[in-house]
């Protein structure tokens, strides 16, 4: 008999995830739901799911295991809802939110089996239409289990992901997100929007803000909604993270008052030897970007020449741009992909098939 498992939301981790589960589990039966009336038609014709109900309690009540791919605060919305209805005996509910301890805490007011989950996967795209089951292949799967001893359950229904599971208690999780992936955002889009007012009385910044200011704040193009709800179901750990921040910021400022050259050294030598000994390109927190460096000759057709190229081999570029504002390299050709294996056949493809000099940023 096959098991029934509904996700609700069918954005890019839920259709993602609902991927993974068909291609792996052979004996379940998709539900899926989302509020979008558009993406649960285009869920039943891409055959992502096998059926989407009248409503998320039509398909709540009909299943074995309830993937909530939603945000925090929806999130608790949608478990509020399930407390309210006649579910299976021995139903066993998730989620995929970015932090876990006021969901756990949430969950647990309520009679059936609640696990934590947060696949630490993402990409630029978003929506069902960007659904890719390669999306959580070596990435982070993190459960927050408290009281429900149901590992073993998810971990099966989840081994088409070819995620790395760890389990983590929620507070743990979100202390460790909160420093490596929250405030970065944070700190990424304070710049963005500092150099936005000095924009207003230098012009020209704006111009000079490609290239390397351009890549070190790229993470604050990701969803303000999603991150502002991130934010809140996580406040009190970056309450404490932001005025750390704010204390090692106000002792720089001191030492530039002071002149204390040793301290400023020593403040950028402590960071260069920590970030070197940083693994390479292994998906964390923030998922890692896979940017190839290409020099090439200024002369029409080039761009053309080296993505043809690309072409060959099938490789999917998600980013491609020149860089202009290099001192001491022109033309400079800069493209990304999303993952490590086609950053890796590209340079091959590049070395083997012209006289490019390319390199892994």
């Amino acid at each position: 008999m096959s098991q029934k498992i509904m996700i609700a939301g069918l954005g890019l981790i839920g259709a993602s995830l609902a991927k993974c589960i068909k291609k792996a589990v052979a004996d379940s039966y998709l539900i899926g739901w989302d509020h979008c009336e558009s993406t649960n038609e285009i869920a039943i014709q891409s055959q992502i799911v096998d059926f989407v109900p009248a409503s998320f309690t039509e398909g709540a009540i009909q299943s074995d295991i309830i993937i909530l791919a939603l945000p925090v605060e929806i999130t608790k919305a949608y478990l509020a809802e399930l407390g309210r209805v006649t579910l299976k005996p021995n139903v066993l509910v998730t989620d995929t939110g970015s932090t876990k301890a006021e969901i756990v805490q949430f969950a647990q007011q309520f009679s059936f089996d609640f696990i934590g989950g947060h696949p630490m996967a993402g990409s630029h795209k978003s929506g069902i239409l960007a659904a890719d089951e390669n999306l959580f292949e070596n990435a982070y799967y993190i459960f927050t289990p408290t009281t429900s001893n149901r590992m073993n359950e998810l971990q099966r229904l989840f081994q088409g992901t070819r995620a790395k599971y760890v389990e983590l208690a929620p507070n743990e999780h979100d202390q460790i997100t909160g420093m490596l992936s929250h405030l970065p955002h944070i700190i990424a889009s304070g710049l963005v929007n500092q150099a936005n007012t000095f924009n207003q009385s230098q012009p020209r910044a704006q111009q000079l803000a490609a290239g390397g200011f351009r890549d070190i704040t790229r993470i604050a193009s990701s969803d303000p909604r999603m991150w502002t709800d991130i934010l809140l179901s996580n406040r009190q750990e970056l309450l404490q993270l932001i005025a750390t921040w704010q204390k090692q910021m106000e002792q720089v400022s001191q030492w530039l008052l002071t002149k204390d050259e040793k301290a400023i050294f020593r403040f950028f030598e402590d960071a260069k030897e920590t970030r070197d000994h940083l693994p390479i390109h292994q998906t964390g927190a923030i998922p890692a970007f896979y940017d190839l460096l290409i020099d090439v000759p200024d002369h029409p057709g080039v761009v053309a020449e080296v993505t043809q190229l690309l072409s060959t081999g099938n490789l999917s570029l998600i980013n491609l741009k020149i860089l202009e504002t290099r001192e001491d390299i022109l033309g400079v050709l800069q493209i990304s992909f999303k993952s490590q294996k086609e950053l890796q056949q590209a340079q091959q493809l590049i070395t083997e098939n012209t006289t490019y000099q390319c390199r892994i940023k």
